[in-house]
């Protein structure tokens, strides 16, 4: 389903920031948890977030699973609810989709990273990444979520061990990986050897989120160098230095604005990029290839309406 969209030639919006913005309406997102906390204290408010970003032109929207694993309940020392919350998370994405009557949408089902998004050096065991993240990914898969997205993934290890898990549900694989102001992975790691390493599990796209705007011209050109001159409308025949392996991969892009803030509720809001510039970005993505375009932590449903508006999808 997301192949075939993402071949038809037209970018797919996807939604913008959860955890921020429950953050900004006044919902707690106090650490471990960060935006799972909403799934049992205001499911209204994750629902409605989600309703938002519908109605500003989102093709895709994401489940509430950033933190819904056992891992994060164990650090928060609470009773394991891990499936509980997960399904919960699934089924408002669902309902939003319903209520909006849009059937076309898609649900993405987020994986994280186990642990820290921007600490590298705290990945955990091989064993642990397989077995976690197959749980998490058959609990997506099971509850009905249309494709799986692994989003800032920070190290190759755990991003092959999440697709491979991922892969091994049947479902449509997103890889979205976190990087520098140097368009390398948080773990000092190129973007050409992760694309290398995981072109043979073929994911459905590439990805690159939470950078800001700023900062990811970069990033995007070391991307284009690890997938061959093709580089045009998200479709690349050939990828470089994987045995001949004959692909094509799309790619996507969904920046952030703020920066993270690790102590207590995860986030801090800056100004530093608009909605209207914002946009600008997002049409410069598209004209360089961006098949799947949204916004990561910091953005707003406003923005999400500015990329919208400018791809000519409202």
């Amino acid at each position: 389903m997301l192949l075939e969209l993402l071949r038809a030639n037209s970018p797919l919006i996807l939604d913008g920031a959860m955890g921020t913005e429950l953050q900004r309406r006044g919902t707690d997102t106090g650490l471990p948890m960060w935006s799972a906390n909403a799934l049992i204290a205001r499911p209204d408010v994750v629902l409605q977030i989600h309703k938002d970003y519908l109605n500003a032109g989102a093709d895709i929207i994401t489940t509430n699973t950033f933190r819904t694993t056992r891992r994060t309940m164990r650090r928060a020392n609470l009773p394991d609810r891990s499936l509980q919350l997960t399904r919960t998370a699934v089924e408002l994405a669902q309902r939003a989709r319903e209520e909006c009557d849009n059937n076309s949408v898609l649900v993405a089902g987020s994986i994280a990273p186990l642990e820290d998004c921007y600490r590298p050096d705290l990945v955990p065991p091989d064993n642990d990444l397989r077995d976690e993240h197959t749980e998490i990914a058959e609990r997506l898969s099971a509850a009905g979520v249309d494709f799986l997205l692994l989003e800032t993934m920070n190290t190759i290890r755990e991003a092959y061990a999440a697709c491979e898990a991922a892969k091994k549900t049947g479902k449509e694989v997103v890889v979205s990986f976190v990087c520098n102001h140097c368009g390398e992975l948080l773990s000092g790691e190129s973007l050409s050897d992760a694309v290398k390493a995981l072109a043979p599990l073929q994911p459905s796209a590439f990805s690159i989120n939470c950078v800001s705007p700023r900062f990811l011209n970069a990033a995007l050109k070391n991307l284009q160098s690890a997938i061959g001159p093709s580089f045009g409308r998200g479709l690349v025949p050939t990828v470089v230095g994987t045995d001949n392996l004959q692909s094509s991969f799309s790619f996507g892009i969904y920046g952030n604005i703020g920066v993270p803030e690790s102590r207590l509720h995860g986030w801090e809001f800056t100004h530093d990029t608009t909605p209207d510039q914002y946009a600008l970005h997002a049409r410069d993505w598209h004209r360089l290839g961006a098949s799947i375009i949204g916004g990561c932590c910091g953005t707003t449903p406003e923005y999400i309406a500015g990329v919208a508006g400018v791809l000519g999808k409202l």
